[in-house]
């Protein structure tokens, strides 16, 4: 099984562990993770990074992702969405798009959110969604957030269908209650639909069924090349021997010099080695090798 990117349209009602879990089983438990996670009650993309492609897990799960979501409005419920227990109700104004769209605007941009309770962020040790379950609420700290991209769909008497492009920790369940709030009502997620990771926005995805029927025909799925999730990054593009330095964990020279900051590395033969860094002085630093790198040096 080669090092990759599967990108898994995950299902209803399923878990991102269970089907980060059901994918390992048809593929062999190769080792993987997935990256950003989505409730069971959210679909959509999921990419699933396997073998050394773990390793530039942490460049896409700060990604920004794109999302379409509904809104039941009058409604709002423990958890913020449809799975939870209802509680609270409150009129909904007649709406016109002219007010939706002024309640979606002064929710652009930068701003901070409080994570909700249900949530799988943790508190000495255990997730946050658990202590919920069990009534209790604890103090969280509001983190920045960006929201680029927000804009209705469809309006209807009691709902809203709405697409988002937001920053890694945006928390879509948070942001429909505040668009309730910004129209003097309450609401909750009552779909949820994870349209893409960036750079995979033109991407195809793969279902858990169409991984059980290429197994079973004997065929593994094509994944994407590791580095295809960093191509914002600046390739810096090394000789022979500054290769081998460079998987030998030295540091060198490029030419032409490359701006500072993280870089993908690249051999002479154009295999892709890892993330480096290039500092002001025009050193470049392996940060992350492959280990199909460091077995060739």
């Amino acid at each position: 099984m080669p090092d990759g990117i599967l990108l898994l349209d995950k299902p209803l009602g399923v878990s991102s562990n269970a089907a980060l879990q059901r994918v390992r089983t048809l593929l062999g438990r190769v080792k993987a993770g997935h990256v950003g996670s989505l409730d069971p009650l959210a679909t959509g993309m999921l990419p699933i990074c396997i073998g050394e492609a773990t390793k530039i897990a942490g460049e896409l799960a700060a990604a920004r992702k794109r999302y379409r979501f509904h809104i039941g409005l009058g409604t709002r419920t423990a958890s913020a969405d449809a799975e939870g227990e209802v509680i609270g109700h409150a009129p909904v104004p007649r709406l016109e798009a002219a007010a939706v769209e002024a309640a979606l605007a002064r929710l652009r941009g930068h701003q901070q959110q409080l994570p909700p309770m249900y949530s799988a962020l943790k508190r000495q040790g255990q997730p946050l969604y658990r202590l919920a379950r069990a009534g209790v609420t604890v103090e969280r700290t509001p983190r920045p957030i960006e929201v680029s991209e927000l804009r209705l769909i469809a309006l209807a008497a009691a709902s809203l269908e709405l697409e988002a492009l937001c920053s890694k920790g945006t928390y879509i369940r948070v942001l429909a209650e505040d668009i309730a709030a910004g129209l003097g009502t309450l609401g909750h997620v009552t779909q949820l639909r994870r349209l893409y990771v960036e750079p995979f926005g033109q991407q195809p995805m793969q279902t858990l069924d169409s991984l059980a029927a290429q197994r079973a025909r004997g065929e593994w799925p094509e994944l994407l090349a590791p580095d295809a999730a960093l191509a914002a990054l600046p390739a810096v593009n090394l000789a022979a021997e500054q290769a081998r330095r460079v998987i030998l964990g030295q540091g060198v020279i490029s030419e032409p010099p490359a701006a500072a900051g993280r870089v993908r590395l690249y051999d002479e033969t154009g295999a892709f080695l890892g993330i480096g860094v290039s500092e002001p002085s025009g050193a470049v630093r392996p940060r992350r090798l492959l280990r199909s790198a460091r077995s060739a040096g």
